[in-house]
């Protein structure tokens, strides 16, 4: 195979699959957070290197206020 066809498959294949994360982003928001979550708490273990851990913050979403009345960290506000 041809290494330009070879390069095009694989920027149409990233393509691809930043678009669906797009779209799942945007369509199924509370989805897309239980998968960031089940991606993220694995890589969070103790015994793991530290570039992993912060790859796994990267990767975890944005913790959820508790509402208005929440009285925590006025993150929200």
């Amino acid at each position: 195979m041809d290494a330009g066809l070879l390069l095009q498959y694989l920027v149409v294949a990233l393509a691809v699959v930043v678009s669906a994360g797009v779209v799942m982003h945007k369509q199924f928001p509370d989805a897309s957070r239980r998968l960031r979550i089940a991606i993220a708490l694995p890589l969070m273990r103790e015994g793991s290197p530290r570039w992993v851990r912060a790859l796994a913050r990267r990767i975890a979403p944005p913790g959820q206020g508790g509402g208005k009345d929440c009285g925590g960290c006025n993150g929200c506000g």
